[in-house]
């Protein structure tokens, strides 16, 4: 069985005395809480914060990555951060093609697949993030938009490299609008992607994560990780309050047991 893997994107939040009250209590959470060895936890912080983060959970079973990454090498890219400058910082994961970052910034699937490159290339877990908006699911596109990203995504890489990945489905729709997929809609999305890896053989279908993200909370958390092929969530406020993230982190570990 898959183990469950619950990841906090933090986004363009954080100060440093806040972040450290945050740790050490989702820390102290999962370890009272019995969680550390039963679920993975991993958290984005920005990048900024990624030393802070490493240095406050060290000797801990908690992972951190980063919320982005460039995907040329070292060199006159301004303001980028190098998928080998993430590894020297302490990164495990790196999140790529968050819808944020598809709206608002340019990633087109073709730069997703090249992140996705230079993190693999580099050690790093690629946590592959894949969705449609409100229009795209109106129109029942659903599935036809999350297979073209999918596919842009992982042209070119063998099954060595594609059973490496995490994917994050997360419907642009119920990102930070409150609105949540429905554990039935999540399931078929979910069910959906699995069959697509298993495109790539039964074991990577079998090993390989998929999360589901999209105003994820202590109170949706239980349904939706019951379903079959949900293995966790990537969190985004709820990421942000120790108490919440710790009761999706008990969920998730809950449905695994489900």
């Amino acid at each position: 069985m898959r183990k469950a893997l619950v990841a906090g994107n933090w986004k363009m939040n954080g100060r440093v005395a806040r972040n450290d009250e945050l740790v050490t209590d989702v820390l102290a959470g999962l370890v009272e809480r019995g969680l550390m060895d039963r679920v993975d936890v991993m958290v984005f912080p920005p990048s900024v914060y990624i030393g802070q983060v490493k240095a406050v959970a060290r000797g801990s079973a908690l992972a951190v990555g980063a919320q982005n990454l460039c995907e040329f090498d070292d060199g006159a890219y301004t303001g980028e951060l190098s998928a080998g400058m993430l590894i020297d910082s302490g990164c495990s994961a790196v999140l790529i093609g968050h819808s944020e970052r598809r709206a608002m910034f340019g990633d087109s699937d073709q730069r997703v697949a090249a992140k996705v490159g230079a993190a693999l290339a580099a050690g790093l877990t690629p946590v592959l993030c894949l969705g449609e908006s409100l229009e795209q699911r109106d129109a029942g596109e659903t599935l036809s938009v999350v297979s073209a990203q999918f596919d842009a995504a992982v042209a070119g890489l063998d099954v060595a490299d594609i059973s490496r990945l995490v994917l994050a489905y997360e419907p642009v729709w119920a990102i930070g609008t409150g609105r949540t997929a429905s554990p039935e809609q999540a399931q078929e999305v979910h069910a959906h992607l699995r069959t697509l890896l298993a495109g790539f053989g039964r074991d990577v279908a079998e090993r390989v994560r998929i999360l589901y993200g999209g105003s994820v909370n202590a109170d949706n958390a239980a349904a939706l990780f019951e379903q079959q092929d949900i293995d966790g969530g990537l969190i985004g406020g709820a990421s942000l309050k120790a108490k919440d993230f710790l009761v999706i982190c008990q969920a998730a570990d809950t449905g695994r047991d489900g």
